[in-house]
């Protein structure tokens, strides 16, 4: 569903070749600085690139403007709000692209855990609570490809899992997901991660294969020790 073939960004981000299908969900995980939100905003046509990039086997460059935003999704690392449109305003932007329908806007209030909050103005919001506001404005656009830079930054632990567990069941119903993260941890509840640092690819694969403690210790120079004692094969990061 969404393809690279030689993606690079100046020297955030150097050659790479990528390919995530429908019904996959991958954690992308590197230290700060590592290319992580420069893969996702170049993937998501907002950065200028070289190599190609395609979206449902359609060259990017060729995908209409509104059909872009029906086909893909992208929550940035930021949540700032100028305005102080109220809650249920914004989620519905992310119907801009099929007309401001209205369609969805509900539910991913619901899932987002903000029915209560519709009618705050989202300048009056926490920073948690504005981080929810724009995840369900990306849920509400039905679009197949998601993109989440740090989508649980500033969130509680139970909102954090939360998305964690809502990634999942989309990637379930056929979507295809990519999260950034900087919680080792968090990426052993995804069947993929990629690895990033200084703008190269240094693992990809099922994160019990990946997250090795010898990778571990080269790319977030710090040691890891795999523990049983509550979840397997869960490293325990030592500085």
């Amino acid at each position: 569903m969404l393809k690279a073939t030689q993606l690079s960004v100046g020297s955030r981000l150097k050659p790479l070749d990528l390919q995530v299908g429908a019904g996959e969900c991958v954690a992308v995980l590197g230290p700060n600085g590592a290319g992580k939100s420069t893969l996702l905003a170049a993937l998501a046509g907002l950065l200028p690139f070289r190599g190609h990039v395609a979206w449902q086997g359609e060259d990017l460059a060729r995908i209409p403007f509104l059909q872009r935003g029906r086909r893909l999704a992208w929550l940035g690392q930021e949540s700032w709000a100028e305005f102080d449109f109220s809650v249920r305003d914004v989620v519905a932007q992310g119907r801009y692209a099929w007309g401001e329908d209205g369609r969805g806007v509900e539910e991913a209030m619901a899932l987002l855990d903000l029915t209560h909050l519709a009618q705050r103005p989202v300048t009056q919001l926490s920073g948690g609570e504005r981080r929810r506001v724009f995840l369900a404005r990306a849920l509400t656009t039905a679009a197949p490809i998601q993109l989440w830079d740090e989508p649980a930054s500033s969130l509680d632990v139970r909102h954090g899992l939360e998305v964690y567990a809502l990634a999942q069941r989309k990637a379930a119903q056929g979507s295809c997901l990519l999260v950034s993260l900087h919680d080792i941890r968090a990426a052993y509840r995804f069947s993929r991660v990629l690895v990033l640092e200084e703008g190269r690819i240094q693992g990809d694969g099922p994160p019990h294969e990946v997250l090795s403690a010898d990778l571990i210790r080269r790319v977030f120079r710090v040691e890891a020790t795999f523990t049983t004692s509550l979840v397997p094969e869960l490293p325990v990061i030592r500085s």
